[in-house]
């Protein structure tokens, strides 16, 4: 067997003569491979941690109101640059191209919302807030196409695209590139962690620290609830916090997402894949760890140049095995928040959960068409006549997998204000108007086809067939 140092030789040369990506992104991929040769301890000592306190995690309701004076409101707004993570594409969902021009409401997209809210904020209070994002290699030449229809919008949009690197062949550590994979196949992007570099490497970080930008707010393109907040932004600035993450009060639904931690006297991400096996029903349960990562972040941006220039951000490594026509390959990966521990002054915010409303599957589509939200100046606010506070849970079948299944076996979208929970499973159709209350489970057997016929009530119904409506 080669040994690690051999492995890293090959792989250097190897690299170096794939000429597809730049010497930055060359370096970035050797540097990681050897991190993960290395075995950096991943795993935390579980004695070792601690709850944090208000300090760290600070309880939203209690940040200071933003200034009355529309003036003071625009400095701070004129700061700011918003950053949208845009390198995943719909293929979940059934779609091809970027994720974010997957149709959300009233025939707007992920990105239509976006641009119109930057723009109302913009007009609102005459500041200049910019929007990036951040692109793969997979999602670059269409969003280039698709942002032309933004041209004459009062917003300045920028796009840069994340690092693209070589799958490694899992037996023999030879990027699969070299072995003739030369198509897409053959590359991958290295997962969110790899903003704070490649802002810096687009030469993007240094044009926005020139127009006086400060703090850069990061989100998922399809975190809907994901927007500007004038209150986080004006605490930072006025605490000199160099990174925020948003987290939120953890239900049954968010067991497996990341929790922030006081380790060693800093503030920092656990991960599932970092809890010892003996700990992970500890680490699902919501009574010890109660706010789970949205992904929602804020970052100065001088702090960005400072730790990416002296090569400080070595977060976490994910691996992420995957097959390629029959071969197994490795994907190493890195995520934004576990940067949280190399900045000064880094805090969490616990936020209401409207700010995390993600849509990763038709069941959340079928949330947010509902008349559960409404969407007012790009922004999708949640209808006050539902008094739960928690959104109903909701599973469709496969036959509701992708976008085109999900909006023709709808005639209108449900009225679920007072909905608990819907199971849907098998061939059913939905006619105009139908409104689901309570408990409600439609799941008929394979070969029979159900037809909801329009204008009805199903209230705390199990139906199984015709015969059950």
């Amino acid at each position: 067997m080669a040994t690690d140092t051999e492995k890293i030789s090959q792989l250097k040369s190897a690299v170096a003569n794939l000429n597809q990506i730049s010497e930055s992104e060359k370096t970035g991929f050797v540097n990681l491979v050897s991190r993960y040769l290395s075995g950096e301890a991943q795993q935390v000592e579980w004695s070792k941690i601690q709850t944090p306190t208000d300090e760290v995690v600070v309880p939203y309701d209690t940040l200071e109101s933003t200034p009355e004076d529309p003036e003071e409101t625009k400095m701070l707004l004129d700061k700011l640059v918003v950053l949208k993570l845009n390198g995943g594409l719909g293929t979940t969902m059934g779609c091809t191209g970027p994720k974010s021009v997957i149709e959300v409401r009233n025939g707007l997209t992920f990105l239509d919302l976006i641009v119109i809210q930057i723009e109302s904020l913009n007009k609102k209070y005459g500041c200049s807030v910019p929007l990036l994002l951040m692109n793969s290699f997979n999602t670059h030449d269409d969003t280039q196409k698709i942002i032309e229809k933004y041209s004459n919008s009062n917003i300045e949009i920028h796009t840069f695209n994340q690092s693209q690197y070589p799958r490694l062949v899992a037996d023999d550590f030879v990027p699969l590139p070299s072995k003739g994979h030369t198509d897409k196949d053959g590359w991958y992007p290295p997962g969110h962690g790899d903003v704070f570099p490649s802002l810096k490497n687009s030469g993007k970080l240094d044009a926005l620290l020139s127009q006086g930008k400060e703090y850069v707010f990061v989100a998922n393109s399809d975190n809907l609830g994901a927007v500007v907040d004038l209150k986080i932004l004006n605490h930072l600035i006025r605490n000199k916090n160099e990174y925020c993450m948003e987290v939120t009060p953890k239900t049954l639904a968010d067991v497996k997402g990341g929790t922030l931690i006081s380790y060693e006297g800093k503030v920092q991400l656990l991960e599932i894949a970092q809890v010892p096996d003996q700990h992970v029903n500890e680490f699902k349960s919501i009574e010890k760890f109660k706010i789970f990562n949205t992904n929602n972040l804020w970052v100065n941006l001088k702090a960005i140049k400072r730790l990416v220039e002296a090569d400080a951000l070595k977060m976490e490594i994910i691996p992420n095995p995957k097959e390629v026509d029959g071969v197994k390959v490795l994907q190493l990966e890195t995520a934004a928040g576990a940067a949280i521990k190399f900045f000064d002054h880094a805090i969490g915010i616990n936020v209401p959960r409207s700010r995390f409303l993600p849509v990763k599957a038709s069941s959340d589509l079928l949330l947010v068409q509902s008349d559960l939200y409404t969407v007012v100046d790009g922004f999708v606010i949640r209808n006050s006549a539902r008094t739960n506070p928690a959104n109903p849970s909701i599973e469709l079948g496969a036959e509701f997998k992708k976008v085109a299944n999900f909006l023709s076996r709808f005639k209108s979208i449900p009225s679920i204000i007072e909905l608990d929970s819907l199971k849907v499973a098998g061939d059913v159709w939905f006619g105009a108007n139908i409104t689901l209350k309570g408990k409600v489970s439609i799941v008929v057997k394979s070969g029979v086809k159900l037809e909801i016929p329009e204008g009805v009530v199903l209230e705390n119904k199990e139906i199984n067939g015709p015969e059950d409506l």
